[in-house]
């Protein structure tokens, strides 16, 4: 740990996004064992990944940035709602544009394309990568500010949740790949892709938060919007497939408590 904590801010985030694709990776190597998840099972884990970025969201990103923004004489609110919007915003602008398709599902959305449905599926779950990637980064470069309220313990709690709730995300990708008659190998192989932009989304945000420092609390909100725009959209939905199944509900509430632990005990 003291190893870690003595590393550069970028390197940090290099260093715990490359965890959190590891353990997309892990997620993706189920289907070495196995050729398709039961449904309770994924749905449960769906919901869990929900709860961990709600959580995250608010404990790690928004509450630090309305703190940061009471030492100034910005009103509180200010950045953590701009931000938070343009997070979303972002996010639906790119849902708009990328081709994906989402797994469970036949219709591809974005823009238009021949491209095959193995690679829509992986730039759907790279899709929700990118904000999880991005909001690793900018945590530690958050406390590379030296703000009492971000600490790397706290921006190493939000790698671990965010790492947690990957392995379901790699599995979505290569089981379905697999069950369609993929071979494990290039299953796992696409599989882990998805989780391939976190490294670089944590870079990039730890980077620009250590030189643009005022813009901070605003990039703490806009990955907080970004995350809830993907729950929104993406995993609640995918998690209350089947209306009356109280799984995904139990995986969500566990997920927030999981990651509101990690959060508070570790920051």
């Amino acid at each position: 740990m003291e190893w870690f904590i003595e590393q550069h801010p970028v390197m940090q985030a290099f260093l715990a996004t490359l965890f959190t694709w590891g353990v997309t990776a892990l997620g993706a190597a189920v289907v070495f064992f196995f050729k398709e998840i039961n449904k309770n099972v994924l749905t449960g884990m769906l919901g869990f990944a929900a709860g961990v970025m709600i959580a995250a969201s608010f404990w790690s990103l928004l509450a630090p940035a309305i703190e940061m923004t009471e030492l100034t004489n910005t009103p509180a609110w200010f950045p953590a709602v701009v931000g938070f919007l343009f997070g979303g915003l972002f996010l639906l602008i790119t849902d708009k544009v990328l081709p994906h398709v989402h797994p469970g599902t036949e219709v591809s959305e974005g823009i238009k394309t021949d491209w095959q449905r193995s690679v829509l599926l992986v730039l759907a779950i790279t899709l929700h990568n990118i904000p999880e990637g991005l909001a690793v980064g900018v945590a530690f470069g958050a406390a590379a500010a030296g703000y009492p309220t971000a600490t790397v313990t706290s921006a190493i709690a939000l790698a671990i949740g965010i790492g947690l709730q990957n392995f379901p995300e790699g599995a979505a990708v290569s089981v379905p790949l697999r069950k369609n008659g993929m071979s494990r190998l290039k299953a796992f192989s696409y599989g882990q892709a998805s989780g391939l932009v976190e490294p670089i989304a944590g870079v990039i945000g730890a980077a620009l938060v250590l030189m643009m420092q005022p813009l901070l609390p605003y990039a703490l909100s806009f990955a907080a919007g970004a995350m809830i725009y993907v729950v929104v959209e993406e995993l609640i939905p995918e998690a209350k497939v089947e209306r009356w199944n109280d799984i995904g509900t139990i995986g969500a509430m566990l997920g927030f408590a999981v990651m509101m632990f990690l959060d508070v005990s570790l920051g």
